[in-house]
């Protein structure tokens, strides 16, 4: 019989580091979860405001478009103001590259080869020396070269990871090594097999995404399995999950995908039933109030929400707090696996609430102490 440990252990892929800002990618560093603002960047209030909320749920990375001149200026009056480092998302025109590492930008977001002449592109290469930039090599299936289109005729894992090594090579050529790469497709199956293709061919950190991935439910199941997929091959080193849906779900999203594979944890991990007839009280219900209340816990922890007792007190013993409803209106509370006291319906959620809140309290505690 396999051992957790055995059945759980994802060896990742070896990549270098690089570093976005403060924040290590690749290597040993835990994987980075990102988003990117929908405000216009010109818009600083607004877009201040947007990369606070997304800081606060626990955001590493944050992109931001810079299409003009006014977003570039922008820029600089942006990134001053918040904490979290800041990625430059370029096409076309070098001169917003050069205007956006000048304002400070961590990452730029760039492909060489849509820039322009070799001149121009040493010059975004040099401004990306001379101010402590790195860049992502931005491949999307959607959008690939003329010339690779006609060569394989259609948007495949190979015409992909071709056009990734070439713009990598733009940048070695330049004796650039300070990038990440990506090779995104809105077809999950497609981007999987790009990334895994390039995963085999290079040894740069890989930004991970199914691009336009779509609403809130779909967007979230097709990236849970093109990311999941590859995270689970020790494949990617940080991720985006693109949803038509305000960013900072896109940022809970992602880090539920690395909770469920252990890689990575942060903030309460739920475990709860779908609910069925034995249920003894409001499963959905409870769940759907408790996870709102406790979404600004951040210290890791396993609580358990189970509405009879066919599967609740063994849930219970691997969790940190654990409810698993009765007869009559009450239910058992654990804590640590072992049964502490039962509690009457009517408070589930502020009860717990103030348990999860005290448990958090006690293991940042223990951490500090250690």
């Amino acid at each position: 019989m396999l051992s957790e440990r055995t059945y759980r252990q994802i060896f990742r892929r070896k990549s270098r580091q690089i570093l976005v800002g403060r924040v290590p990618v690749g290597g040993d560093a835990p994987i980075t979860v990102q988003s990117m603002t929908n405000t216009l960047t010109k818009d600083v209030k607004a877009t201040i405001a947007q990369i606070k909320r997304l800081e606060d749920i626990g955001a590493d990375i944050v992109r931001v478009s810079c299409p003009d001149e006014e977003s570039t200026i922008g820029l600089a009056q942006i990134i001053p103001q918040v904490k979290v480092p800041i990625v430059a998302d370029i096409h076309f025109h070098y001169k917003r590259a050069i205007e956006a590492a000048k304002a400070g930008a961590s990452c730029l977001r760039i492909n060489p080869g849509n820039i322009g002449s070799k001149e121009r592109v040493r010059d975004v290469i040099q401004a990306a020396k001379d101010y402590n930039c790195s860049m992502r090599i931005g491949v999307n299936g959607g959008s690939l070269e003329k010339y690779l289109q006609e060569k394989y005729g259609e948007p495949c894992p190979e015409a992909m990871v071709e056009s990734a090594l070439t713009h990598a090579k733009i940048l070695e050529d330049n004796d650039f090594f300070n990038f990440k790469i990506s090779v995104k497709a809105s077809d999950a199956m497609l981007a999987i097999a790009a990334y895994k293709g390039l995963a085999e061919a290079c040894d740069y950190p890989l930004h991970l995404g199914v691009t336009e991935a779509g609403g809130f439910r779909t967007g979230t199941i097709k990236s849970a399995i093109g990311i999941g997929s590859l995270l689970m091959q020790g494949i990617g080193d940080t991720i985006r999950v693109s949803l038509s849906a305000e960013p900072e779900e896109e940022i809970k999203v992602g880090f539920d995908i690395l909770k469920s594979l252990g890689l990575r944890h942060r903030g309460v991990n739920v475990i709860a039933c779908p609910s069925c007839a034995r249920q003894q009280f409001d499963v959905i219900r409870t769940v759907e109030a408790l996870e709102k209340r406790i979404e600004h816990i951040t210290t890791p922890m396993t609580v358990s929400i189970i509405g009879c007792v066919v599967n609740g007190p063994g849930e219970a013993k691997s969790t940190d707090i654990g409810l698993t409803g009765g007869g009559q209106g009450t239910h058992q509370i654990y804590t640590a696996g072992i049964p502490h006291h039962r509690l009457q319906d009517g408070n589930i959620v502020e009860h717990l609430t103030e348990m999860i809140e005290k448990k958090a309290k006690e293991i940042e505690a223990e951490r500090l102490a250690s």
